[in-house]
């Protein structure tokens, strides 16, 4: 797969990548998030290769594997088959992390580091945990799932809204808009999961079809919960506010008490109240 499009450090890019911009080959710089995701992947994956009996025992222990509903509760499973790849050849991880390299080193200085990361790895999850909904429902047969693709279609996602008209050269031949290419992709995985008599890695695509509907979701849902953590923490601070000026209001009765009656005539909730507001101050200058 070969990438083609604009200088992505450019502030104006978001703006233009919708229009039709003019292409010319393109390789991402190498983000933090994205270059220890490629290292682990392969640290994980050669000696896996090279050791084949090791391979097997990692993989048996590691990968989404719901023969029993006790393994499909073995929640770090859904974390560490992101961190696997089948073993028998390079084409899984070769693809992945390629693709990983390009989308991934775009996408993710929009975002940050962290926040690409917990997106990645939630897409991943997502698929590790619909495989084996489908697997112990009866809808799919039951087998080890292994690889990034969950996580790597969910980046795809994500970059097909947010950079719908990005080429993509499938095998370095074939060009396709991003958002057309998300597109097939989806609709495979649909077909795949609808008809998992027909497709032999019905799993893996529906490891797809999670990872991608996630990356959807996270995406077009990124408003709605901007606008939601503002109006908690908007409820917060005015909780916040509304207790310091009772406690003001509270610390002058008693004061005023104080000043009436003398110190003995306060109650022990009262002396508390003093207590607290007096720390309260204390910290404030601190500060």
């Amino acid at each position: 797969m070969g990438l083609y499009d604009r200088d992505y450090t450019r502030a104006d890019f978001r703006a233009q990548s919708h229009g039709g911009p003019h292409m010319r080959m393109f390789f991402p710089r190498l983000t933090p998030a994205v270059k220890w995701l490629l290292i682990i992947n392969v640290a994980v994956f050669l000696p896996c290769f090279i050791i084949q009996p090791l391979g097997l025992f990692i993989r048996d222990w590691f990968s989404v594997y719901p023969v029993t509903i006790g393994r499909s509760l073995q929640l770090w499973r859904v974390i560490s088959y992101q961190f696997l790849h089948d073993i028998g050849g390079f084409g899984h991880i070769f693809w992945n992390m390629l693709i990983l390299y390009f989308l991934g080193s775009i996408l993710e200085p929009v975002w940050g580091s962290k926040k690409f990361l917990v997106f990645y790895l939630i897409c991943g999850a997502a698929g590790g945990i619909f495989y084996p909904v489908l697997a112990l429902a009866g809808w799919l047969s039951r087998g080890p799932l292994v690889g990034a693709s969950g996580a790597i279609l969910g980046v795809i996602a994500a970059c097909g809204i947010l950079f719908p008209n990005l080429m993509i050269y499938v095998f370095g031949i074939i060009p396709v808009r991003l958002a057309i290419l998300a597109i097939i992709l989806g609709v495979i995985s649909v077909m795949s999961v609808l008809r998992p008599d027909v497709i032999a890695n019905a799993g893996g695509e529906a490891a797809h079809l999670a990872g991608a509907a996630t990356g959807v979701i996270y995406v077009l849902s990124e408003s709605w919960r901007a606008k939601l953590k503002l109006k908690l923490r908007t409820g917060a601070w005015e909780k916040q506010m509304t207790a310091q000026r009772d406690l003001r209001v509270e610390v002058d009765r008693i004061l005023q008490k104080v000043h009436d009656e003398g110190i003995h005539s306060l109650t022990s909730r009262e002396k508390r109240i003093l207590k607290k507001a007096t720390e309260a101050e204390q910290r404030r200058y601190r500060l």
